[in-house]
């Protein structure tokens, strides 16, 4: 097969073996078209690779399976429900467990990484306003230390991460 092999460890797997993941081209291209459409009709999908529509159906339940696609989720206008404010907030604590906890129950919080270096955490943050956000640092404060960074504009948001050689 002329595709991309990875391999994972599946959890608990107390034998050590390797599970091998095969993603060819045809993969690459459903993977693709449901980025852009997560609503496109199988049908379709079929149409524009030259399959069949339960073909296509198949391929995508494997790639659900094998955890490929995780999921299929609606692109929401943030500014068009009135949070015309992004932010990335670099967040330094001692207090991890806790502070997870009240970035999930924080709405503003659309994001939270864990990353190395001076800050432990980098949260994105929208809000309606400045003031919004402010008060958001301001509830902050018990947990550490943080540094704000305001988005000025986004020319793109969750480009698609595969080789474009591989999708066409």
């Amino acid at each position: 097969m002329n595709g991309l092999l990875y391999t994972s460890y599946l959890a608990g797997d107390t034998y050590g073996f390797e599970r091998v993941i095969c993603v060819d081209q045809i993969d690459y291209k459903i993977i693709s078209l449901l980025h852009e459409n997560s609503r496109i009709p199988f049908a379709e999908l079929g149409r524009i690779i030259g399959m069949t529509q339960p073909a296509v159906k198949e391929r995508v339940r494997r790639l659900e399976e094998q955890g490929i696609i995780t999921g299929y989720h609606a692109s929401i206008s943030q500014e068009k429900l009135g949070k015309h404010t992004t932010a990335f907030v670099m967040f330094r604590t001692k207090q991890c467990a806790a502070f997870i906890d009240f970035c999930k129950q924080s709405p503003e919080v659309t994001d939270m990484y864990r990353i190395s270096g001076e800050y432990n955490y980098m949260l994105k943050v929208v809000t309606r306003s400045t003031e919004e956000l402010v008060a958001f640092s301001e509830r902050t404060g018990d947990f550490g230390f943080s540094y704000t960074l305001i988005v000025l504009t986004s020319p793109f948001e969750q480009k698609m991460m595969l080789e474009e050689e591989k999708i066409f």
